[in-house]
């Protein structure tokens, strides 16, 4: 398979989780993939972990908000780039790259401080993607979708 070259900053969608764009750090510094979460509330339903979770996916942006539902793959210990450890929820997402689609693992963390409301690890590139740390957006934006957004 030929890999897709990037930039070090991309637009994704998330169409599993009514993300229709998101604007990605291309990250090789980080394992696992990260979204922005504002709140993310645990539950059970049939049985099964699951989280309903608020995101704000612009930047600078706190009244355009996303709700969704997702089962919990996993909970695990990450840490950031300056060291410090969490747990976080683990979910699955449906990640698409320009014309291309795959899924992956993704963590859930507020991240209202940092540039980048997602972060796309290496596991999720693994295999996929190269990337050209001096060029940004060579896939453009995602394809429109019919994704139902809310503000707040």
């Amino acid at each position: 398979m030929d890999k897709i070259l990037v930039g070090w900053r991309e637009w994704l969608a998330l169409p599993n989780l009514n993300i229709a764009t998101v604007k990605a750090k291309i990250d090789t510094g980080a394992r696992t993939s990260s979204l922005h979460a504002f709140s993310v509330e645990p539950y059970r339903a049939r049985g099964a972990p699951m989280v309903s979770v608020k995101v704000h996916p612009y930047q600078n942006n706190t009244e355009f908000e996303v709700a969704f539902d997702a089962e919990v793959i996993d909970r695990r210990w990450v840490s950031d780039s300056g060291g410090h450890k969490e747990k976080r929820y683990v979910i699955l997402a449906t990640m698409t790259l320009g014309h291309f689609s795959w899924e992956s693992e993704l963590t859930l963390t507020n991240r209202d401080t940092m540039k980048f409301r997602m972060l796309l690890g290496r596991s999720a590139m693994a295999e996929r993607l190269v990337v050209d740390p001096s060029a940004s957006y060579l896939l453009g934006r995602p394809p429109k979708t019919k994704h139902k957004h809310k503000k707040g």
